[in-house]
């Protein structure tokens, strides 16, 4: 057997090679429309995007009657803005599940998700804005002889 004389020709007699990076395609369904699912605490959202004037439905209603506060509304927006498509698309959705606030995550998180869909090359900018990313923080169990979760029955000595 031949010895090796520097870490290329070893490199090069076992044949490995950099794995490539996956390359993102457009996913649509029969309709034009791209779908994505997202989740936070115990809310599920199942979003519709579709090119259009702007108008985003949740569970048949305008954004801004279904969530009144304005930060909710801000936090699903925010995946939209920071690509600077307001006003290109319209989104359809459904929510189902725990609190308005988890709703709204979880409607930023499908949104995110259904523009990377539509548009791959979107995909750099969200990821780096960590709208993409599944916030997995889940309301703790309540344990036996605690009172919640963790806080403890009062304590009294006498």
């Amino acid at each position: 057997m031949a010895e090796l004389q520097s870490l290329e020709e070893l490199g090069n007699a076992v044949g490995t090679s950099e794995p490539e990076a996956p390359v993102h395609v457009q996913k649509l369904d029969g309709q034009g429309r791209a779908y994505a699912t997202g989740k936070r605490k115990d809310a599920i959202a199942r979003v519709w995007l579709k090119p259009g004037t702007g108008k985003i439905l949740v569970n048949k209603k305008d954004f801004t009657s279904y969530f009144a506060r304005p930060v909710l509304q801000m936090i699903l927006q925010q995946p939209i803005y920071v690509v600077a498509r307001d006003g290109q698309y319209d989104i359809v959705a459904t929510v189902s599940g725990g609190g308005l606030s988890g709703q709204a995550g979880a409607l930023r998180h499908g949104i995110a998700k259904a523009l990377t869909h539509y548009e791959p090359d979107l995909r750099g900018p969200l990821k780096k804005g960590g709208f993409l990313t599944r916030d997995s923080r889940t309301v703790e169990r309540k344990k036996y002889g605690k009172r919640k979760a963790r806080r403890s029955f009062q304590f009294s000595k006498r």
